[in-house]
């Protein structure tokens, strides 16, 4: 009896115990499903933000005001810093774009938790207002359906204009009506609509469609006596020396921030890469979770299906002791049934690859919109191989009791 007769001889075996058959490859399924979908949502999110850090480009860097939380060094707590303010972000703007001629947009969160009226609707106040320049739009990787950016007129005179989300256009103006040069009220002001902003989504949810960009001086005004703080992106135009052109800005912000020489930064600086690369060594920690809580559940299926193998050779014990007395060889019958535990893992193995690259990417694009869809080749492929291995382990055992029974006493069995 060759292999694949060995083979052939399985998928009858199979064939005549479907119910069994179904069952044990459920198991497997169940099992291949979780190391894949976790995985496989672990590499759509990474994906996302790969996506959404790559309309920033390469080439940009964040400097941000002291964080609220800073990490304690020795049992000291950090010295706590003034925000950046908007004279020491001018200054900077300045010297940095007389020397390396970059790009930069300064911003500031003017209200985070905002409710937005048009006539008789409303949003939720979980609208972001923002005040910008004229890079920030740029710079910031944003794209506009409809309208126009803020325009100089704007910014100097800080009027009363604003460029809308697409969540907010939605909630507000249903589609149903052209939310350009319509006037909405925030903050209990009328503001003009001179953009709509294109969908963007985040990782976090849609915190970038709820977003309200108002002129700079206009959200200053908008802050009132509160104090605000000052972000600050810059994009250079080109990648080759960022590492020491993001230097001389760390020495520029020193400069400007007057920090003493020898003292800890009172600012954060970051390029958009960093971020990305952070993440991506999170998920490469979630990547070993996943894999080592799929592992877990396959081993749990193996002692299954050993189960299953030992009962369908006890079940099977004269049909040994007839293959025995026609020659078959105590190796061919430990094939056949090493064989049969393979296929019964393979064939869960593709239902589990099936339902675990959809959950997987329907986990992803509930976490995050912009998610892309994912066939997780490389993990299919160490799927396929745990088969196997599951396979291999589960039927191992059982092959080798039913090579080793007696021929005589197996033909005798009931």
């Amino acid at each position: 009896m060759n292999l694949l007769e060995n083979v052939r001889e399985g998928l009858r075996s199979i064939q005549s115990n479907m119910l069994r058959t179904v069952l044990t490859a459920l198991i497997i399924a169940i099992g291949i499903t979780s190391l894949v979908g976790i995985l496989t949502a672990i590499d759509g999110m990474q994906s996302s933000v790969n996506n959404s850090f790559a309309d920033l480009g390469a080439n940009t860097f964040d400097i941000t005001g002291p964080q609220p939380f800073r990490r304690r060094s020795g049992g000291v707590r950090d010295k706590d810093y003034p925000p950046i303010s908007y004279r020491q972000a001018q200054k900077y703007k300045t010297e940095i774009k007389e020397r390396y001629n970059a790009s930069v947009a300064i911003s500031a969160n003017v209200r985070g938790a905002a409710q937005i009226k048009f006539k008789s609707k409303q949003t939720n106040p979980n609208s972001l207002i923002v005040g910008v320049d004229d890079n920030y739009l740029a710079i910031k990787g944003y794209k506009l359906i409809s309208g126009r950016n803020l325009s100089p007129t704007d910014l100097d005179n800080g009027l009363n204009v604003v460029i809308i989300g697409s969540e907010i256009a939605q909630k507000l103006f249903e589609g149903k009506l052209n939310p350009l040069n319509q006037q909405i009220v925030m903050l209990g002001k009328p503001y003009k609509v001179v953009g709509v902003l294109d969908k963007k989504g985040s990782l976090t949810g849609s915190g970038d469609d709820r977003v309200l960009l108002v002129p700079l001086e206009n959200g200053r005004a908008l802050a009132a006596n509160r104090q605000l703080t000052f972000n600050i992106t810059t994009s250079i135009n080109t990648t080759e020396n960022r590492e020491l052109i993001m230097e001389e800005a760390r020495g520029i912000m020193r400069r400007v921030r007057n920090d003493r020489i020898g003292a800890k930064d009172s600012f954060e600086i970051e390029s958009a890469d960093a971020i990305a690369k952070d993440f991506e060594e999170v998920s490469g920690y979630l990547r070993m979770g996943g894999f080592g809580i799929g592992i877990i559940t396959l081993l749990g299926a193996a002692i299954a299906l050993m189960n299953i193998m030992l009962v369908s050779v006890t079940e099977r014990t004269r049909e040994i002791g007839i293959r025995k007395s026609l020659g078959a060889t105590p190796r061919l019958i430990r094939l056949q049934f090493l064989i049969e535990a393979i296929v019964v893992c393979i064939l869960g193995g593709i239902g589990g690859l099936i339902l675990g690259i959809a959950i997987g990417n329907l986990i992803a694009g509930l976490i995050s919109e912009n998610a892309s869809f994912i066939v997780p080749w490389f993990w299919m492929l160490i799927g396929i191989f745990v088969c196997v291995i599951v396979g291999i382990i589960s039927g191992i055992y059982p092959a080798i009791k039913a090579s080793r029974l007696d021929p005589i006493e197996a033909l005798r069995y009931e």
